[in-house]
């Protein structure tokens, strides 16, 4: 893979759910993201995937950027042995920062947190504020519902197909690097 220092925002789950291959995945992503040289930002919390994606990135030697708001401090158990570790007023601001600070976007398995920044980030790129990369990784299926839904919305009118065309689902880390690094040698 090229040596070009990218900056991944990660968004996943703060449980681990009930397929140990999710935690395995994040622990693999955090693993691939320190190894590749490129910085993690993500949630800033110590709890279930968010927690194992940012641990394995630090414990490989990674870059760490965590953007948590104010009243998930507790809940979420800010991590604040990050690289930089930002405290926002609100979730709004913790998405904006995030993605302000990220090349890359990928999706774990997560819950209703995580399909909100999916959607915000998917509806900025719709509507033509950004062109970043955003992937659903879709370990063991976990994404397969929301894809249908993507295309029912299509199929029922109320989004065009190049939709489909705004991000891009894969099923496990070799795709996944597979196609950074192909998008890395085009830009270069």
């Amino acid at each position: 893979m090229s040596v070009k220092k990218l900056s991944i925002c990660v968004f996943c789950g703060s449980r681990d759910g009930v397929d140990p291959a999710y935690a395995s995945a994040a622990e693999a992503l955090g693993e691939m993201i320190a190894a590749q040289n490129w910085r993690l930002v993500y949630g800033a919390g110590d709890v279930g995937l968010m927690g194992r994606v940012a641990r394995a990135t630090q414990a490989a030697g990674g870059k760490t950027f965590g953007v948590i708001p104010v009243h998930l401090l507790n809940r979420e158990v800010g991590k604040a042995d990050l690289d930089h570790f930002v405290i926002t007023e609100n979730m709004h601001e913790r998405k904006k920062v995030m993605f302000m600070n990220a090349d890359v976007i990928v999706t774990l398995p997560g819950g209703a947190g995580s399909l909100d920044e999916f959607f915000e980030v998917l509806t900025w790129a719709q509507l033509g504020l950004h062109s970043k990369p955003i992937y659903v990784l879709n370990i063991n299926g976990y994404w397969d519902p929301l894809n249908v839904l993507i295309e029912h919305q299509i199929k029922a009118g109320f989004a065009d197909a190049s939709l489909l065309q705004l991000f891009q689902t894969v099923d496990d880390l070799e795709a996944l690097a597979s196609s950074l690094s192909r998008r890395i040698a085009t830009k270069e």
